[in-house]
């Protein structure tokens, strides 16, 4: 057999494009080395293959387990013929070098990702001999290219047209094979971590050594947060059909960094409701929410949080998006960015497109709900030199371990709209005071340095709606002049977590102005 004819070694899980590719590769003068299935399937298209075991003349054993694990095969690949100790390894051991790796590798995450998949499936989907010879490709990249993706294909086979690939082109594809074995360690590892009880749900909590995030490009957005900020958004592999990752945009213009921060905050607090919800965002702090018996009302309850504030913001909806909820969202004189709800009726999605002035412009994105059972996960943020990690301020709290604090107890009334302030309270930055009434966000006061200029701005944006109404703190109260502000401003029973020094003193000043008063024993500051 010509040994100057190059060899590719071709074994692969994925066999997308994989019969026009190695056609093209006997078309430049290959010849085929393959293994196993990726034997049989090119065999049975008629393509002349090269059994690896006549190669290696050791045949594949343990149920496949074991076929390219073989010291022909790696030295075919890792040789450098231009060095002389490795020129006479392979003429002494009959080595016939590879030009060409073709391969990708076992669907592990496909399979974890199935329903009622057992640790021992998943285990079994976990390759050695694919990731071996991709880093062994990679590494010796200056003799042997290395291919790993089905879109890799066409490029390849013109490089191969043009008089062959050139170093910088091996390079680039060897880094991608390290970037995919990286990808799969990374998967594997995690999954392995979730059946020991230890995975990044709860990384922080469990002490782990390291972390490994595996993203993948979701797409590239127009710019960060200002214009001179390059940006882009990456996805989890695992990230489930209620996130940003599986969401599908059904209109508008391409969407920002900030529309996607605030997509994102809209979506976590609607989700926080059982009944129907609305929430209008603007800088990722809700400046109206509301619930009522129809989406429509809602959404009447939510821009009347603060109409000033309302334009040009995002709405996220818990419902399908109506033709009732439509109308409102197209009245005169108001600007909407994005909407984010889990469905749009065909009507109502016809009018958005068409009738506002806005028409064009306006993001449209439909994600699904999400789960109330769903795992934990875990929160990341950026700081110098290194990265945060915390489990995000989802459990859900438990209201019949709330306590009554106060001399008197709230009403139904104030009691529902108590648990509707804290629910949106937990979204709002710190020092967060919300006031509400009536199941709707009256006035909101976030991220001051203080609580009681927090108290004073969400007495100003509501002014006498607040009325009878309910207020949230996100902390203790430190001092009692909160209480005496949301008192002055009409609130009649306060939610707060407790735990201040002066609780006692607190609890007073509620006595005094006849208010109830509850304490959670949980915080949330968002910082």
């Amino acid at each position: 057999m010509d040994r100057a004819v190059p060899r590719a070694l071709v074994s692969v899980s994925d066999k997308t494009g994989l019969d026009e590719f190695v056609r093209g590769l006997l078309d430049a003068g290959f010849e085929i080395v393959s293994t196993g299935g990726t034997r049989r399937y090119l065999q049975d298209r008629g393509v002349a293959v090269i059994d690896v075991s006549d190669y290696t003349g050791f045949p594949e054993i343990m149920n496949g387990r074991v076929k390219t694990l073989h010291p022909r095969v790696h030295g075919a690949i890792l040789g450098r013929p231009d060095l002389e100790k490795d020129a006479q390894a392979i003429s002494e051991h009959g080595i016939v070098p590879f030009q060409l790796v073709v391969c990708n590798l076992y669907p592990f995450e496909a399979t974890v990702a199935r329903d009622g998949v057992t640790v021992d499936e998943a285990i079994e989907q976990i390759d050695i001999g694919g990731p071996s010879m991709i880093r062994s490709a990679a590494k010796n990249h200056k003799y042997v290219t290395v291919v790993t993706r089905p879109d890799q294909y066409r490029g390849v086979l013109t490089a191969l047209k043009d008089g062959g690939l050139q170093p910088l082109q091996r390079l680039r594809l060897a880094t991608a094979a390290f970037e995919m074995t990286a990808r799969y360690d990374v998967a594997i590892s995690g999954y392995l971590n979730g059946v020991i009880g230890g995975d990044r749900a709860h990384a922080a909590a469990a002490g782990r050594d390291r972390i490994k995030l595996d993203l993948g490009l979701k797409m590239e957005l127009r710019y960060g947060e200002n214009p001179h900020q390059r940006a882009a958004f990456y996805a989890e592999s695992d990230a489930g059909s209620h996130t940003l990752a599986a969401a599908r945009q059904l209109h508008g213009k391409e969407l920002s960094y900030n529309n996607l921060l605030d997509l994102d905050a809209a979506w976590l607090i609607v989700n926080e409701f059982e009944g129907p919800a609305a929430v209008v965002i603007k800088h990722n702090n809700p400046c109206g929410c509301g619930v009522a018996a129809t989406l429509d009302q809602a959404f009447d309850r939510a821009f009347a949080g603060d109409p000033v504030s309302a334009f040009g913001s995002i709405i996220g909806l818990n419902r399908c998006l109506d033709q009732a909820t439509a109308d409102r969202l197209c009245e005169p004189n108001r600007f909407i960015e994005a909407v984010i709800a889990p469905e749009f009726s065909p009507d109502a999605l016809e009018q958005l497109k068409s009738k506002p002035t806005w028409k064009n412009n306006v993001r449209l994105i439909e994600c699904g709900l999400m789960p109330h059972n769903r795992s934990p996960v875990c929160d990341y943020r950026r700081i110098s030199g290194g990265l945060l990690v915390q489990d995000r301020d989802e459990i859900p709290d438990a209201s019949e371990d709330w306590s009554v604090v106060t001399e008197r107890q709230p009403t139904d009334a104030e009691r529902a709209d108590l648990e509707f302030a804290w629910k949106v309270c937990k979204h709002v930055k710190s020092n967060a005071i919300v006031y509400v009434r009536d199941g709707a966000v009256t006035g909101v006061g976030a991220g001051q340095m203080s609580r009681l200029d927090s108290a004073a701005i969400a007495a100003t944006k509501s002014g006498d709606r607040c009325q009878q109404g309910a207020a949230a703190s996100d902390a203790f109260f430190p001092f009692r002049d909160g209480v005496d502000a949301a008192a002055e401003a009409g609130i009649t029973a306060v939610i707060q977590p407790g735990g201040s020094r002066r609780d006692e003193e607190v609890i007073a000043a509620c006595n005094e102005h006849q208010m109830a008063m509850i304490f959670t024993g949980r915080r949330h500051f968002k910082h």
